[in-house]
């Protein structure tokens, strides 16, 4: 226990994982509360398909050698607004959207990297995700959009809330349902964007789904369902640092891995709860 407690002190002195604790837990915290939304409302895939995007245009980014996350930020934002925009005008179903945008997006990625350069390191840190490529401009704009994030849906916590239980309804009494729909997809963009330096364009969807669904094995209240969610999405992203840098694990699947065991935990006492 002893040897432990030194290995995690270790653990914490090093700057790049301070860094990533601090950029983990806004990003956790965000992608917890935006999850529940895009659960409910069966756009949970919009992470994934947006992560997908997300890559291509980081690719872009490095053949062009301008900054990654200054092309990949305005180019994910567009594409949420253009999923969202296709659903909406009935031109096509979200998760076709989805798929089409997403798989689009990374063969294109693919292809930019392989005329050109080939796959980097850097890129595969964006793939699967790196707590060593997290700079310190990383953790300053992660923590400015997270802080974002995380005003504007407080801010605006009952009017998403009316609109993902029954927009036709909010829309009756008045809310601007289009003006919301926009809000969630930016939010969804951005933490996306915030997550991909950390836990990769193929393993930040998870961290959007798994904390909303293991919530809703066992809290029933809206509101208890955000707290739980927060709350293991936090800790689940702790863990999952902890566990990969004592077993040399890689980081992005752990935290996956974690929060699946967490799912299976909740599920079985949301079933025993019921007998």
């Amino acid at each position: 226990m002893t040897a432990m407690f030194e290995q995690l002190e270790i653990l914490f002195s090093y700057v790049f994982i301070q860094r990533a604790l601090v950029v983990g837990i806004l990003v956790s915290l965000c992608a917890a509360l935006l999850g529940i939304n895009l659960v409910l409302r069966r756009f949970s895939m919009i992470g994934d398909g947006l992560s997908h995007v997300g890559f291509g245009a980081l690719a872009l980014a490095a053949v062009l050698g301008l900054a990654p996350l200054a092309v990949a930020i305005p180019v994910v934002i567009v594409a949420a607004f253009f999923m969202l925009w296709l659903n909406e005008r009935g031109h096509m179903q979200g998760d076709a959207a989805i798929a089409i945008l997403s798989s689009s997006a990374l063969a294109i990625g693919v292809l930019i990297t392989a005329c050109t350069t080939g796959m980097n390191t850097d890129l595969n840190s964006y793939m699967f995700g790196s707590v060593l490529a997290i700079s310190e401009g990383d953790m300053v704009l992660s923590i400015v959009v997270s802080v974002v994030v995380l005003l504007l849906y407080a801010f605006c916590y009952h009017p998403l809330f009316s609109v993902t239980f029954d927009e036709n309804f909010a829309r009756a009494t008045g809310t601007r349902a289009n003006l919301y729909n926009l809000l969630l997809s930016l939010l969804t963009a951005l933490t996306v964007v915030t997550g991909m330096r950390l836990m990769g364009t193929l393993l930040i969807s998870p961290l959007i789904i798994f904390p909303a669904l293991t919530a809703m094995r066992v809290c029933k209240s809206y509101r208890g369902v955000v707290i739980c969610s927060m709350v293991t999405s936090v800790f689940c992203f702790v863990s999952g640092l902890v566990l990969s840098f004592l077993f040399s694990l890689p980081t992005g699947a752990t935290i996956v891995v974690v929060n699946l065991a967490c799912f299976l935990v909740f599920s079985a006492a949301g079933a025993l709860r019921k007998n």
